[in-house]
């Protein structure tokens, strides 16, 4: 049976090419959808006949008088995997309505397919996404989870590399256009999953490759999106797992995305070192260090930005004071300000890594 939704939908397209009344129909010969509001929910009583003889009927000026609920024009069964769904009708004189007819009809079967089918599409996807997450949760695979696999077409025997991956806002249809886009990579190997994660985010679940492959096709995708959408795309990166142990994988996705967030890049977790340990502290401790090391140069944009740069060139007097275009004794006398303000000398190595750690907070 057609929705009404659907029904409305396909009467309003319709109406865009033909400029008459139309009526659909539902198997119980209810009028659901209309251009004449005032014959929603009528009985039609010729729709009820072209369903149940499987053809078109057309309706005289005389059958208006002798049929309920009908006027003059052409009633079309609309069929969908051989059975019929719903009527079309289109209200006229039937000599010059009738010529419409088949289009029409052939235009209805196919938006009930295309609804069809997206729906379909949908629920796997939905059905795909529900699987993951129990997949994640570390829960024993019973018998239950395994058919759950089997229908889905998932490969439970095979390892598994996650990848985490966001996206700015978008608006509602590109951010459609953009999934759909990523959706097709799924063909390229059957073993591979493409799901989506939450607002604004997608997860992989691929079989493992070698680093330099993998980074290879992520920069890729990320430069044709980037392309085709102006849109910013982050990748973070886990290791290679046990089927059984996806969960770890996930968790290491999650934690690079983070940093590939801040870089817009995409980042392996394996490679990374003093975030690894950055992302284990709690918000509130890093407030608090950040406090008590550098919080009163957070006020101070110049000296926030000098030892950025004081750091990046490795403590070179010479290249930070060209970095920043400045003098070097006003590079001297901002370090000297720096040291005063926190009690941490930045030409000290230990103070130094204190104020590192304290940037990178900062950042957070």
């Amino acid at each position: 049976m057609l929705l009404p939704s659907l029904a409305k939908k396909i009467v309003i397209e319709v109406r865009k090419l033909l400029d008459e009344d139309i009526i659909i129909v539902d198997t119980s010969g209810i009028i659901i959808s209309s251009t004449d509001n005032s014959r929603l929910g009528n009985f039609h009583e010729g729709a009820l006949l072209s369903i149940m003889e499987r053809k078109n009927v057309i309706i005289t000026k005389e059958m208006e008088i002798t049929l309920k609920g009908v006027k003059a024009g052409i009633n079309l069964p609309v069929f969908f995997q051989q059975k019929v769904v719903c009527v079309i009708g289109i209200t006229g004189d039937p000599e010059k309505v009738s010529q419409y007819g088949e289009l029409l009809k052939k235009m209805t079967e196919l938006f009930v397919q295309e609804s069809y089918y997206a729906e379909q599409i949908e629920w796997t996807s939905r059905a795909l996404e529900a699987f993951v997450f129990d997949w994640l949760q570390d829960k024993t695979w019973t018998s239950e989870f395994y058919n759950r696999a089997s229908i889905l077409g998932i490969n439970l025997n095979v390892d598994r590399q996650l990848i985490l991956g966001s996206f700015d806002n978008l608006p509602t249809m590109t951010e459609r256009e953009l999934w759909n886009q990523l959706k097709q990579r799924q063909h390229t190997d059957k073993n591979n999953i493409y799901i989506r994660w939450g607002n604004n985010r997608f997860l992989f679940l691929l079989t493992p490759q070698k680093k330099h492959a993998l980074l290879d096709y992520l920069k890729h995708l990320k430069t044709q999106m980037e392309t085709n959408f102006s849109v910013n795309i982050y990748f973070g990166v886990g290791k290679a797992v046990k089927p059984n142990n996806v969960r770890e994988s996930f968790n290491q996705a999650d934690r690079a995305l983070t940093v590939a967030q801040k870089t817009n890049s995409t980042i392996f977790e394996e490679d990374l070192k003093i975030e690894m340990l950055l992302q284990e502290v709690s918000e509130k401790t890093k407030r608090e260090f950040v406090q008590r090391t550098i919080g009163k140069l957070t006020s101070e944009k110049d000296l926030i930005e000098t030892l950025y740069a004081y750091i990046q060139e490795n403590q070179s007097i010479k290249n930070t004071a060209e970095l920043l275009h400045i003098h070097i004794n006003t590079l001297h006398y901002r370090l000297k300000r720096i040291e005063e303000l926190t009690n941490l000398n930045p030409k000290d190595f230990q103070s130094l890594v204190t104020l590192h750690l304290s940037l990178l907070l900062l950042e957070e």
